[in-house]
C-alpha cells in the first residue's frame, strides 16, 4: 500500500434532525387538515357560503290623502252656514277621508277631516232647505202693494163767474219758440199737477227741471191760463187726504219755499174753503 495515498475515513451516514413540535397557544385553536378525498365519478363542489339578509329601514307611510282630508274637512266645517257651496266643500271631505281610511293612511289624520267635512255637509244640507224654504214664502206671498194716489178733481169756488180756460192762450206769430213751448209746459204743470206761480216759474227754469231762459219762464208764468187759488185748494186736499196733515202743517207746507211756494192769501183760501 502506498504511504503517499491518504486514508480516506469513511463518510458517516447523516441522522436526520427531528423537526420541533410547536405547542399551540393557549387560545388558539390546533388546525386540522382533512385527508384528501379520493376522487370519484362525480363531481364536487364546496358548499357555498350562506350570507346574513341585511335590514332596511322601512319606507315611511304616505299621508297625502290624510292630510287633504283634513283640509278639505276643515274648510267644509268653516262654510257649513253657506248653502249649496258647504255641501259640495262637505262631500269631497268625506270622499277624500273614506280614501284615506281604505288606504290605511294615518288615521287621525282622515278620521278629523271625515268628522269636520261630515258636519259641514248636514250644516250646509239644512241651511240650504232653510232659505229655499223662506224664498218660497216669500214668493207665494201677495206682493206689499203701494197705496194709489188718487188725484181729486178740480172744484170750483162757487164765487167764480168763470171757469179757467184748459188752455193755453193763442200766441202771436212774433213769440219764439222757446216761449211757446214754455207756455205748453207751464199750462200741463199748473192745470195739472196744481202748482204755484213761483213754482211753476222754478220748473221751467231750473236746471234739474224744463231749462227754458228765465225770459220764457217769464212769458209763460205771465200768460198761463189758470186759478192759482184753485191751485192752491187742491194742493191743501191732497196734503189733507192722502197725508192727514193738520191745517196749520198744510198751510206751513203751502206757503214754504221749500214746499208749494204759494202766497199767504192763496193759502187762506185753501183753508177757508178746505172742508166747503
Amino acid at each position: 500500500m502506498n504511504n503517499n495515498e491518504s486514508t480516506s475515513t469513511p463518510e458517516q451516514p447523516t441522522q436526520a434532525v427531528p423537526a420541533p413540535e410547536l405547542e399551540p397557544a393557549a387560545n388558539e385553536t390546533p388546525v386540522t387538515y382533512a385527508p384528501p378525498t379520493q376522487a370519484t365519478g362525480t363531481a364536487q363542489y364546496a358548499p357555498t357560503p350562506t350570507v346574513a339578509a341585511t335590514a332596511f329601514p322601512a319606507a315611511p307611510a304616505a299621508k297625502g290623502l290624510a292630510i287633504s282630508a283634513l283640509i278639505v274637512g276643515i274648510a267644509g266645517f268653516l262654510t257649513g252656514l253657506m248653502p249649496i257651496v258647504g255641501i259640495i266643500i262637505g262631500a269631497a271631505g268625506i270622499v277624500l277621508g273614506i280614501m284615506a281610511l281604505v288606504k290605511k293612511q294615518p288615521k287621525a289624520l282622515a278620521l278629523t277631516g271625515l268628522i269636520l267635512a261630515a258636519v259641514g255637509f248636514v250644516t250646509s244640507c239644512v241651511t240650504t232647505i232653510g232659505v229655499g224654504a223662506a224664498v218660497n214664502v216669500l214668493a207665494e206671498s201677495p206682493a206689499i202693494q203701494s197705496p194709489e194716489l188718487v188725484t181729486p178733481e178740480p172744484v170750483i169756488p162757487e164765487n167764480d163767474t168763470e171757469a179757467p180756460s184748459d188752455t193755453p192762450a193763442p200766441a202771436p206769430t212774433d213769440v219764439p219758440v222757446e216761449f211757446t213751448s214754455a207756455l205748453t209746459k207751464a199750462d200741463l204743470y199748473a192745470n195739472t199737477m196744481h202748482m204755484s206761480k213761483a213754482g211753476l216759474y222754478d220748473q221751467l227754469t231750473s236746471e234739474y227741471g224744463e231749462q227754458f231762459s228765465a225770459e220764457a219762464g217769464q212769458y209763460a208764468v205771465d200768460n198761463v191760463k189758470t186759478d192759482w187759488n184753485r191751485n192752491a185748494l187742491e194742493k191743501a186736499k191732497e196734503y189733507q187726504d192722502l197725508m192727514a196733515m193738520s191745517p196749520n202743517a198744510i198751510r206751513d207746507q203751502l206757503v214754504s219755499e221749500y214746499g208749494e211756494q204759494f202766497t199767504a192769501e192763496e193759502a187762506d183760501y185753501a183753508l177757508a174753503n178746505l172742508n166747503s
